[in-house]
């Protein structure tokens, strides 16, 4: 199969979103070092090397070949005032075929967390992966517990389709998730857990 390279570059108001460059390893390295607390209880145990520039670098050329193969469009959100690094968002895990759907998954530094960014970074993406994508349905996962996320999930359209047991290894433990979805042609009112 030949891989050909796409371009991603998404616009919103007050953000960038493009794939990471080789020169963001010390904004990005710098920003998940000073917002670790803020981070470690909503992800997957970081591996030792997470913050290593080897494992940045495995992370960009990752980003380039799921790009060239359509299977992931991972992003970083650059703030048009300053060029500063505020976070990442992904659209993982593409299906083709009968589903054409998708994952969302992203964060945030604590400094930028609720200031609306993100919810501009997940309003771009969902619009891009409808319009561009010709995907049908956005789906995402969050611990039950993570009120911010749920919220942010349900001001983006998504709404809340249950709970999967066990679903992802969380600060190392398997973790319940809910699970929310977004539809592009959606008619199921509103579906939030409460």
């Amino acid at each position: 199969m030949l891989l050909t390279r796409r371009k991603v570059r998404l616009d919103t108001e007050r953000l960038i979103l493009r794939p990471p460059l080789h020169g963001d390893y010390r904004a990005w390295a710098a920003l998940r070092r000073d917002s670790a607390a803020f981070l470690t209880p909503w992800e997957p145990t970081w591996a030792e090397d997470h913050l290593s520039r080897k494992s940045f670098t495995n992370r960009v050329y990752w980003a380039q070949r799921s790009i060239a193969a359509g299977s992931a469009v991972p992003l970083f959100l650059i703030r048009r005032s300053d060029d500063g690094l505020l976070g990442a968002i992904t659209l993982d895990n593409i299906r083709r075929g009968p589903a054409q759907a998708g994952t969302t998954g992203y964060w945030i530094g604590q400094p930028f967390a609720r200031q609306g960014y993100m919810r501009e970074a997940v309003t771009a993406l969902v619009h891009y992966a409808f319009t561009t994508l010709d995907l049908s349905r956005i789906e995402a996962g969050c611990l039950p517990e993570n009120t911010p996320s749920r919220r942010l999930l349900e001001q983006c359209g998504y709404k809340y389709e249950g709970v999967a047991q066990s679903y992802l290894q969380i600060n190392g433990r398997w973790r319940n998730h809910v699970l929310y979805a977004n539809l592009r042609h959606d008619r199921r009112g509103r579906t939030d857990a409460g």
